[in-house]
């Protein structure tokens, strides 16, 4: 391909892997939710980042996660007016709250948008994306 050709447009917006949030990613390539823990404290930590945000050590390691939870809160974005989602769809927006303990921001899908509701139980599935990577999303138990 030629640097004069349009290269395809990806479906949604495709989240960028740091050095901090790599393992993360990688492990989405094999549909696993892993969570990043502080052990010094045993805190689970998510979204990935270099300091644990309760104790401030930098001991850090990553464990496999239930992918199960509870919807928290949640929107629904009636007219998407983003290009981050190319869809002209409705969707619903929601703050999961993992058994672990930590909040995952997510979409819920697999039931009317208008459907989630805060407390409504949900496990991981899964989103294909262009390198192999996959989008936890969430849905309905």
């Amino acid at each position: 391909m030629t640097s004069s050709e349009p290269q395809a447009q990806p479906a949604r917006f495709e989240p960028v892997a740091t050095d901090v949030s790599q393992p993360f990613w990688d492990a989405t390539r094999e549909q696993r939710l892993l969570l990043q823990w502080c052990t010094d404290c045993e805190q689970p930590i998510f979204y990935p980042r270099a300091a644990c945000p309760t104790c401030l050590g930098s001991s850090m390691e990553w464990r496999p996660a239930s992918g199960r939870g509870e919807v928290y809160a949640v929107t629904v974005d009636h007219r998407p007016q983003i290009t981050t989602r190319r869809t002209e769809e409705m969707f619903a927006v929601a703050l999961i709250t993992l058994e672990e303990g930590v909040r995952m921001m997510s979409n819920v899908v697999g039931c009317a948008p208008e459907d989630v509701t805060v407390g409504m139980k949900v496990s991981v599935t899964w989103e294909p994306l262009s390198d192999g990577r996959h989008l936890p999303q969430f849905a309905p138990v």
